[in-house]
């Protein structure tokens, strides 16, 4: 409990206390920091109770210090003159056409995908039409064989046999009873003649009808003779012709199997045509892209190049206006520490301005980061 006689005493005790100053209860420690401040802790000659004011000449900047000190922290830094999205590089004419070249180029290899395929579809179709008329070789070969083993059996000396009429002999006999029959009638006539002329049964009669019997036998025997020859003749022909035309049915039939294979073999010409046009066509497809991503690169690195120019220059006056913002600060502490080493204590701790960045370093780890990015995108220069 404060009784009357300590309040007492504290009043006498101030009253002697330097102008500004009041009695107050410190520690070793808090006294050490007032010195270092610049406060001598000088005892009162009336009290012997320790000061810690300022010297004398040293008073009127103090205040200074302290109004100027006031004004400077007591203003906010205006943080917008110096940061914000104003300090970043936009994207540079080149990017922004790398990168519509680049949008465009996202599936640009399906017209070209669809046309292979249907290239391969159709290959593929000719390529089963020609196994298909491959596969029915075949037949033509076998049906050529058949035909040229009948055509070798119609061959030889006993081959017009087969070609023989069956009724030729039917036609000899009755062609010969008829001409004997003739012959008959002929010698009815001699005798007829003889009876008439009074000579029946003489010798004229018998040397007439030895006479017309002989003949009659040569003529038989010329006109049997002349039906075989013929029947032989006409046999001889009709195999002679058989043959031939053996032969041109194998000669159709090689023709037909030479077709087939013509057609086989312009199928699977087609379907050739149709696998080099696929690979042509990827070709294309893989030549355009890889031209595309070169043309791609080339802008991307130079926008890349002239947008870490540009960020180098914003870095640069974004780096000047917060100096600019943080200098009354740092000239402030530079006051402060002077007034400091002039009271005899010991300096506080320099203003530190804050970190700075290399705005070319910047610009040039932008550009190659956005290089490489490019790169890989599109893969330039990868074999």
């Amino acid at each position: 409990m404060i009784t009357s006689k300590i309040l007492e005493a504290k009043k006498i005790l101030e009253q002697y206390a330097p102008e500004g100053e009041f009695l107050a209860y410190i520690n070793k420690e808090e006294a050490e920091v007032l010195k270092s401040l610049g406060a001598s802790g000088t005892p009162v000659e009336e009290t012997g109770v320790p000061s810690f004011e300022l010297p004398d000449y040293l008073k009127d900047t103090a205040k200074d210090y302290a109004r100027q000190m006031q004004a400077t922290y007591s203003a906010p830094i205006n943080t917008a003159s110096f940061m914000g999205p104003g300090y970043m590089a936009g994207m540079d004419p080149a990017q922004q056409q790398a990168y519509g070249l680049a949008t465009q180029g996202v599936g640009s290899y399906q017209p070209y995908l669809q046309a292979a395929q249907a290239a391969q579809a159709q290959g593929a179709g000719h390529l089963g039409a020609a196994a298909g008329a491959f596969g029915g070789l075949g037949a033509y070969q076998t049906a050529a064989g058949n035909i040229a083993s009948g055509a070798a059996g119609m061959t030889g000396p006993d081959a017009y046999k087969s070609f023989m009429s069956p009724y030729q002999t039917q036609v000899i006999d009755a062609t010969l009873s008829e001409f004997d029959k003739q012959r008959a009638a002929g010698q009815q006539t001699i005798k007829d003649a003889a009876v008439g002329s009074g000579a029946f049964g003489g010798g004229r009669e018998g040397a007439q009808l030895g006479q017309y019997q002989a003949n009659s036998l040569a003529d038989r025997a010329a006109l049997q003779s002349s039906m075989l020859q013929s029947g032989f003749q006409n046999a001889q022909q009709a195999a002679q012709q058989n043959f031939q035309n053996q032969g041109n049915l194998y000669n159709m039939q090689r023709g037909l199997y030479d077709q087939q294979r013509g057609i086989g073999t312009s199928q699977q010409n087609l379907a050739q045509g149709y696998q080099n046009q696929m690979r042509d066509i990827y070709g294309l497809s893989d030549f355009g892209r890889r031209g595309l991503g070169g043309d791609i690169q080339a802008l991307g690195a130079v926008g890349s190049m002239k947008q870490g120019q540009e960020q180098a220059r914003l870095n640069a006056l974004q780096q000047q206006r917060q100096a600019q913002a943080y200098e009354p600060y740092g000239r402030l502490s530079q006051y402060g520490a002077g007034l400091t080493g002039l009271a005899g204590g010991m300096a506080a701790p320099q203003y530190q301005a804050p970190g700075q960045s290399n705005p070319w370093q910047t610009a040039m780890s932008t550009m190659t980061g956005l290089g490489g990015l490019y790169g890989q995108m599109f893969g330039f220069g990868k074999n």
